[in-house]
């Protein structure tokens, strides 16, 4: 596979010992950045996408501390396919498929930012893990979708064979599984450190690994997959960092999405947004990073920002994407706009 050429470091890369402590940025990436839909899942598609993805943070690692999480939808459906087709011996279960596509994932990623910041700059990809609740009402209403889209008849071919769950994703359908809300990301604290060297950090990665603790304390692991933007929000929240992007293929949230009418969402209140616009965004997609961003602003006081990587720098210096703040009043939007993609069909 190719390689991208290493850049010259960039002196003001990383901080200077004893510093005060640099902007922190969170930033999660779709995973359009991992797999575009209808894309073969081969890992020379994913290299180059996560090439792409990294020439954008490249462009603000310097100055600031940077964590990056990403999505695995495509990745562990694929796991789970190819388990699933082994008969040998049984599946093996989602946390282990999700530790497995975070590494995967993780690794493409730190390959390719060292070879964008250089050596000066480190870089640390962290197996992470996220606890849930175990009595979370999502084990028995499975929504977060995973895998490839397949046909009706192909649909109800594996629910009988294999007992899947499927729900309609365009003209299509998707296996789902449960996805509880993440209620803490155990490496929190590593990952703080880690920044406040200069290192960045890719972790969280398809939402960390699932586990959920006993009445015994014991951790374990469980079937589901957490919503990569809400534990991005939440790590970002533990972190202390100062600005969450939630990072896609369109240009922001729109109002009346796909019609004549369709307006950028430019600024808004999360508790406004909300409370009068969340059935505006498509469940399976826009809504969650709508809701993880205004989880976010409210529970910091700082802005999350969502909007194309495209656009990263614009994104974090505050003149593009739709920006969630508790600073501001209502919802303002900016006029007819196509974005950059779709804004519903993001496979994280």
């Amino acid at each position: 596979m190719a390689v991208t050429e290493p850049t010259p470091p960039d002196p003001g890369t990383a901080p200077a010992p004893g510093a005060a402590r640099a902007r922190r940025v969170a930033v999660a990436l779709g995973g359009n950045a991992l797999l575009r839909r209808g894309e073969p899942m081969t890992s020379e598609n994913q290299q180059a996408n996560v090439a792409v993805a990294c020439a954008q943070l490249a462009k603000i690692a310097a100055g600031v501390d940077l964590a990056v999480s990403h999505g695995n939808g495509p990745q562990i459906g694929l796991l789970a396919l190819e388990g699933a087709a082994y008969k040998a011996v049984p599946p093996y279960p989602l946390d282990v498929l999700g530790a497995e596509t975070e590494g995967m994932v993780g690794y493409l990623i730190e390959l390719e930012l060292r070879n964008r910041l250089g050596p000066t700059r480190p870089v640390a990809a962290m197996l992470t893990i996220t606890e849930v609740d175990p009595a979370d009402p999502a084990f028995d209403a499975p929504s977060k979708p995973i895998g490839p889209q397949y046909s009706d008849a192909e649909a109800a071919g594996l629910e009988r064979e294999r007992g899947w769950r499927f729900a309609r994703d365009g003209g299509r359908l998707r296996r789902v599984v449960p996805s509880p809300a993440p209620l803490r990301v155990l490496e929190a604290d590593q990952i703080g450190a880690l920044l406040a060297t200069g290192c960045v950090v890719v972790c969280a990665g398809g939402g960390g690994v699932p586990t959920a603790r006993g009445a015994d304390g014991v951790l374990t692991g469980v079937e589901a997959v957490v919503d990569k933007d809400r534990a991005s929000a939440l790590l970002a929240r533990d972190l202390g960092a100062d600005l969450l992007v939630l990072a896609t293929d369109t240009a922001g949230a729109f109002l009346d999405f796909g019609t004549s009418d369709q307006r950028l969402i430019s600024r808004a209140h999360p508790d406004e947004l909300l409370t009068r616009y969340s059935g505006q965004f498509a469940t399976g997609s826009m809504l969650p990073k709508v809701t993880a961003a205004c989880d976010f602003a409210r529970a910091t006081g700082h802005e999350a920002v969502i909007g194309a990587l495209a656009d990263i720098e614009a994104l974090v210096d505050g003149s593009a994407g739709t920006r969630i703040s508790l600073g501001v009043s209502g919802v303002s939007t900016a006029g007819a706009g196509t974005g950059h993609g779709t804004g519903t069909n993001e496979e994280d």
